[in-house]
């Protein structure tokens, strides 16, 4: 079976867009086929003052993989990346990568909460969700992205850096 998983990837150390170019390589490589993403934002920091502005894109995945066993592979990327998780909270960070959605599950287990419990309080992950997938109705709240688009209590701006075609999905 295919699940249809959308992941949002964050960072704002490093050279952040080489670093989103080789998630994307890991991720369709372990963990499915990438068959949409968004274009480049930059975002001011969420819950945390930082000197450098993030960077965000959302990708739609096909993938084969279980929920927990996919959150272990993104980790694991993270890792690969240069990614280190202090357990301190909001920090700037090379990347991250979360779940957003997993078809249309409700998950809660000691480890990962699907559909990701704040996306929806977050221009961050909300802009470019709508951009891959603006009529995708989240599971829990029962409104499409577009609408928690709308209805955002998040005054944060996010501006976009790019086209994503000058970003491959595959190389």
């Amino acid at each position: 079976m295919t699940n249809q998983v959308y992941i949002l990837l964050g960072g704002n150390q490093g050279d952040v867009k080489e670093t989103f170019i080789r998630a994307r390589l890991l991720i369709g490589e372990r963990a499915g086929d990438i068959m949409a993403q968004s274009p480049l934002y930059q975002t001011e920091p969420w819950g945390f003052d930082a000197d450098d502005l993030f960077y965000n894109q959302v990708l739609l995945l096909k993938s084969p993989l279980a929920p927990e066993p996919l959150l272990d592979i993104l980790l694991e990327i993270e890792s690969v990346l240069g990614r280190t998780r202090n357990g301190k909270g909001y920090a700037s960070r090379i990347i991250d990568i979360d779940i957003l959605f997993y078809n249309n599950c409700i998950l809660d287990s000691d480890h990962l909460t699907i559909p990701h419990p704040r996306m929806h309080l977050r221009n961050f992950a909300l802009v470019p969700m709508a951009d891959v997938s603006p009529e995708f109705v989240h599971p829990v709240l029962k409104q499409t992205i577009s609408r928690l688009k709308e209805s955002s209590p998040d005054q944060q701006r996010v501006f976009v850096v790019s086209d994503i075609s000058i970003y491959p999905i595959s190389a």
